[in-house]
């Protein structure tokens, strides 16, 4: 691939139809729980990125036998009744959130176990603090190799005996998840009690309800159904986003475009609240039982919007504020300094390299994002823009779809995206993806 790779812009309204990979956040909890099953587990529609096979290896480097068939998007993995079977590995979780924090409450399940584990070096730098204090209150014991609560380090592991633990999930809703996915398998009950709020709610409330999904696969419950073996993993909700919005860049009425697979999902997924603030830019979108139709608005506004609940999509939002008639400000996203990289910096360096009047806000909470279509055009007239994307896939593929606007009239490329390569983390073909809808829009 390319690197920096032009963006081709759109020419034509988007038509056609675009699948979307299964969810991150549900495949490596999938893989959890059902690494805790006593019964194999199959996912079907599960998603094969980097931060999944970072999983799925780190797993097999315990003991797990998995069968993986990426062509076939299933995951056959059998699950050891609560046991881990290695007793000593050495995991490394590179840039992956869900790893870094479900796999060390996850290993604290070994009575006796020693682990060195470590990741990418934006990794070293993410919050674990919280969800170790945790594990040490239920016996765990760590040395750490540099800065203290940050990887790398060497956790010894003990069991987890149950009883009370206080835990402070508000750098990371992944904290919180993390502990109540292994909490059935502690010697005694575990109550976690919550110190303060946490961040991202829905993606606790996805994790309480995938639980019962596998439970009765774990310890026999009263009156629990019969324990399916399949687990089907939804299309992902954030990566909907990009394709949800991409009609405000492509222009014209987007006749038979379709997102297929997304009018089904459920409501684990809270990123699909996304859907919400497309409607509000101005695009008419409407869920149907298979898929959901997207079509083109007549205007296109900016916005005042509270991204907290679904955060990973304020990018989206961000990356296409240049086109909007008026402001957007965007709020509830502190936590999201503490991500891939820090988020709203980021969004604000690459929007003021376009010519944007962006300000971070004072509370370190949003941007504020002032459109200036001119300086967009300035900036890009005798070559393209570079976008720094900071190994931050959310970045990339944000930017990637203002990119396909025909900022020049002319179907030239005005944007390239550094780095393409970082989208791998969850979306792999996501620049094969958007080019060929391209392709399906010119028919």
């Amino acid at each position: 691939m390319t690197d920096p790779l032009p963006i081709t812009p759109f020419t034509a309204p988007v038509r056609g139809a675009v699948h979307l990979p299964g969810s991150k956040s549900i495949t490596n909890r999938a893989l959890i729980l059902a690494a805790l099953c006593k019964d194999p587990v199959t996912l079907r529609g599960a998603l094969f990125s980097r931060d999944t096979e970072i999983m799925v290896k780190a797993l097999r480097s315990l003991g797990f036998k998995i069968h993986a068939d990426s062509r076939a998007e299933t995951i056959r993995l059998e699950g050891r009744n609560g046991m881990i079977p290695k007793a000593k590995a050495s995991l490394h979780v590179g840039n992956a959130g869900t790893a870094a924090r479900f796999l060390p409450a996850f290993l604290c399940l070994k009575k006796r176990g020693t682990y060195h584990l470590d990741g990418d070096e934006p990794m070293r730098r993410r919050p674990m603090k919280g969800l170790l204090d945790a594990l040490r209150q239920l016996g765990a014991e760590f040395e750490f190799s540099g800065e203290p609560h940050h990887f790398p380090f060497t956790l010894k592991t003990h069991g987890l005996p149950g009883g009370t633990v206080e835990v402070d999930a508000s750098a990371s809703s992944q904290i919180l998840s993390a502990l109540m996915m292994v909490a059935e398998w502690a010697d005694e009950l575990l109550h976690i009690k919550l110190h303060g709020p946490t961040v991202s709610a829905p993606f606790v409330q996805m994790t309480a309800k995938m639980i019962p999904k596998f439970a009765h696969g774990f310890k026999p419950l009263i009156d629990a159904p019969p324990f399916q073996d399949i687990y089907f993993v939804e299309p992902d909700a954030t990566a909907a986003s990009y394709f949800v919005v991409l009609p405000v860049a492509a222009g014209g009425a987007a006749a038979n475009y379709r997102i297929a697979g997304l009018g089904d999902l459920t409501d684990l997924q809270g990123d699909i609240g996304f859907l919400t603030v497309a409607s509000a830019l101005g695009l008419h979108v409407v869920r149907k039982p298979d898929h959901t139709e997207v079509t083109a608005g007549s205007a296109y506004r900016g916005l005042t919007q509270n991204f907290n609940p679904f955060s990973d999509t304020f990018l989206t939002l961000a990356a296409l504020a240049p086109l909007l008639d008026g402001p957007t400000h965007i709020t509830g996203i502190r936590h999201t300094r503490k991500q891939e990289t820090d988020r709203i910096h980021a969004m604000a360096t690459e929007l003021a390299r376009l010519g944007q009047d962006v300000e971070e806000t004072a509370d370190q909470d949003g941007l504020i994002i002032k459109p200036n279509l001119r300086a967009l055009k300035s900036r890009s007239k005798k070559k393209p823009v570079e976008i720094e994307t900071y190994e931050d896939h959310r970045v990339a593929m944000s930017f990637a779809i203002l990119g396909s606007h025909d900022l020049h009239k002319n179907g030239q490329p005005w944007l390239k995206i550094k780095d393409p390569s970082c989208c791998a983390k969850t979306f792999p073909n996501f620049f094969d993806t958007l080019e060929n809808l391209r392709t399906q829009s010119l028919k």
